[in-house]
């Protein structure tokens, strides 16, 4: 983070988290004695603190500061975006879902499902809700969660579901609640829910999801295309797993944190989206008054640099 901060022209304040405080000490120290013997770089762009009452102080510095990048717990970062007079970059939560839809290919269902869930549960792009069309082949559904189940995996499903998957005694099924749809677990849990279509699962991701990832499985490409033109998120995919949301593997490099929101930088957050437009125009003692009808007419022709 230190050196995308200073790679784009910024200076930085860190503040880690008090589990590794010796640690956050002993790096803050080595860049800072390294930009010491650098005159390029001032040893003060880059600081270290480490209480909560400098966090709140912080938050206030409108004038002092650009942009806060709130990175840990839902709560922390719900309290950094209510308090902050300083604009926040970032995500609460990572409420990311896979739809089967009923036109799927069985091999892509299994690996897209049991790859957004179980490749790392525990990080913001693993899948938390599983959307399955209600034609969806029931005898692949069942592949899926048996495979999550042995893995550890808890399922909570809708009665819908449950229904479908009342012969299959093997799977250990828990009823979902309304909370399920809204919870990101970041953990061996996974919500399902039946739907009859793909406005259907569209619709309950638009409202129970948090702009962060979600993807679409199925062969019907003109199906796909409007899925991902009309699902609101920083990422959409198509029959491929929601933990591809990842700076590294979009080839932005190292990321700041994951964005939400829908000015200047969205999605995984790198180099390019720490640094901001800015306007030159070199003239030649030009005025507006000088153009406008009868007068000097504005070109817009693009310049090419050589």
């Amino acid at each position: 983070i230190s050196a995308l901060a200073l790679k784009s022209g910024n200076a930085v304040i860190l503040k880690g988290g008090k589990e590794a405080q010796n640690s956050n000490r002993v790096l803050a120290k080595l860049i800072r004695n390294t930009l010491a013997k650098n005159d390029t770089v001032p040893e003060n762009s880059v600081s270290l603190v480490e209480s909560r009452d400098e966090v709140s102080q912080l938050v206030k510095m409108s004038s002092e500061l650009d942009l806060i990048i709130p990175r840990g717990s839902y709560e922390l970062v719900r309290s950094i975006q209510k308090n902050s007079q300083v604009p926040v970059l970032g995500h609460a939560d990572g409420l990311c879902h896979v739809y089967l839809d009923q036109s799927a290919d069985e091999t892509k269902s299994i690996e897209v499902a049991l790859d957004a869930k179980l490749d790392y549960p525990a990080v913001c792009n693993a899948a938390e809700t599983l959307l399955v069309h209600q034609k969806y082949p029931v005898e692949w559904l069942v592949e899926i969660l048996r495979k999550m189940q042995e893995a550890g995996v808890e399922l909570r499903v809708c009665q819908q579901t449950q229904k479908r998957l009342e012969k299959f005694t093997e799977l250990k099924l828990k009823t979902a609640v309304e909370e399920d749809w809204t919870t990101e677990y970041i953990d061996l849990i996974i919500s399902v829910k039946s739907v009859k279509s793909a406005e259907e699962a569209v619709r309950h991701i638009n409202h129970f999801g948090s702009r962060h990832t979600d993807t679409i499985v199925t062969e019907n490409s003109e199906l796909a295309e409007w899925f991902m033109n009309t699902v609101d998120a920083a990422g959409v995919f198509w029959n491929a797993s929601t933990r591809f949301a990842d700076g590294f593997r979009y080839g932005f490099g190292a990321e700041v944190g994951v964005s939400t929101g829908k000015t200047h930088s969205r999605g995984p957050v790198g180099l390019e989206g720490l640094v901001i437009y800015k306007y030159k125009l070199y003239g030649n003692g030009q005025g507006v008054g000088q153009y406008g009808q009868g007068k000097r007419e504005f070109l817009h022709e693009e310049i090419q640099y050589k």
